[in-house]
């Protein structure tokens, strides 16, 4: 049994896909279109026939991201406005340098909640919203 984010990017998964890669070396495990799905005719069974999904959006993926995966897809993109509220993915690191670097990389384009900094509980912490809508923290403990 497992248990696992699915994060719906609405129509911008393969650039946020890219995004991770780059910021924080999240792997790409596993990607499908809306155009690699069954057609008419073929074993559609649960999909939503009556809206035309773009052929080069993303249906499913799932990258690796710090050992964890990470679902995600351009989902409802007929949805109005999706929000992400009331989560935010946590990383953490035992190596400073690393931490830093993962938050600055996640800041372009973020929204900062908290700069990057020590607390009384971390070498360093940070948490922002990075350009995605999608709610990070970085946390770099202190030992006991």
């Amino acid at each position: 049994m497992s248990l696992g984010p699915y994060l719906f990017f609405n129509g911008t998964c393969e650039e946020a896909i890219a995004f991770y890669q780059q910021a924080i070396g999240a792997e790409l495990l596993f990607k499908k279109t809306f155009g690699e799905m069954p057609k008419d005719g073929e074993s559609s069974e649960g999909c939503d026939s009556g809206f035309n999904w773009p052929d080069d959006k993303i249906m499913h993926a799932t990258v690796r991201i710090s050992g964890t995966e990470v679902m995600m897809s351009d989902g409802n993109m007929c949805a109005e406005n999706t929000q992400h509220v009331g989560y935010a993915l946590s990383l953490s690191s035992d190596d400073l340098a690393q931490g830093q670097r993962w938050f600055d990389n996640l800041a372009v384009g973020a929204d900062i909640t908290m700069p990057w900094g020590e607390t009384f509980w971390a070498k360093g912490f940070g948490m922002l919203t990075d350009k995605f809508g999608i709610p990070w923290m970085v946390n770099v403990e202190k030992p006991l």
